[in-house]
């Protein structure tokens, strides 16, 4: 199982030697990837009454395909985004900016997509919230003929290509495209076109169960679902390192190729304090540096 971590957005500096000695120093503890969330525009409390989101107009998020070509020049490690929120952005668009990322990291980027909760985000970026999930389908499969295809052409569900393709072409061909999946049609989707997926369920019957959607979609479409990758998350908390190593645990049991620690939204206020807890868990989880 590969162990990450979840860049913590929310609580990030700006300051570039700042977010480049993050990325060197989780590198040097062992970790094997990035993951970083997404989001382009939070909305303001005080304009939508009642807002409850988990982000406002206050929570920072840097865009994930800019900072991701800064750290290709300083780090090896993988990139994942996890997610990009897809049917809100332009498809081609999208699909050149990931092949962009995926040659600058030398074919370490895995491309995490997801359908998203924020209706005010949509309309910011002039995309129709109600559709999104049967679009990002049609999405998926424009950008794999993009980043595999010289010349593409393409009509379907809005989105047309006309003679026209992208280049310089990925160096994976087709990028990896991995599902953030909460809910049966998001396990379809998985099942039926990831090449994994990001449960949003702990293990346990959640897990099992969202597990037999997505191997019984994968195996509907004739394809091996022993073959999908599953990243779980394990988050910081009061209960310290012994309780993540345990999820560590529980997680690799249920079968995760990869995971992502967590430390946002822990109370940790400094940079220095997210690589500490970072550096406590790797020496607990013997990684290798």
């Amino acid at each position: 199982m590969r162990i990450g971590v979840v860049f913590p957005q929310t609580e990030s500096p700006s300051d570039p030697a700042e977010l480049r000695r993050y990325a060197t120093t989780v590198e040097q503890l062992g970790y094997t990837h990035l993951l970083a969330y997404d989001h382009v525009v939070g909305a303001d409390p005080e304009v939508y009454e009642g807002w409850n989101g988990p982000y406002d107009i206050d929570s920072t998020f840097h865009e994930p395909f800019v900072f991701f070509g800064h750290l290709a020049a300083v780090t090896t490690i993988e990139l994942v985004t996890g997610i990009i929120i897809l049917p809100q952005r332009q498809t081609v668009l999208l699909a050149k900016q990931a092949a962009e990322v995926d040659i600058l990291t030398g074919g370490r980027f895995r491309l995490g997509i997801g359908v998203g909760w924020n209706r005010v985000e949509y309309e910011a970026l002039g995309k129709d919230f109600t559709t999104r999930g049967r679009r990002s389908a049609t999405q998926i499969e424009l950008m794999r003929r993009l980043w595999t295809e010289r010349t593409v052409d393409f009509d379907a569900d809005g989105e047309r290509v006309k003679g026209a393709g992208l280049a310089p072409l990925p160096v994976q061909q087709p990028i990896p495209v991995w599902f953030g999946a909460a809910s049966p049609p998001a396990f379809r989707r998985a099942g039926q076109l990831g090449d994994g997926w990001f449960p949003q369920v702990p293990p346990g019957r959640g897990l099992e169960e969202a597990q037999a959607i997505v191997h019984e979609a994968a195996a509907a479409a004739g394809r091996d679902p022993s073959q999908l990758g599953m990243e779980g998350r394990v988050s910081w908390g009061p209960d310290g390192v012994a309780k993540l190593v345990d999820q560590t645990g529980r997680w690799r049991d249920a079968g995760a190729t990869h995971l992502s620690v967590n430390t946002m939204r822990a109370d940790l206020t400094t940079l220095d304090a997210h690589l500490e807890v970072l550096t406590e868990v790797a020496q607990a989880l013997h990684l290798e540096h």
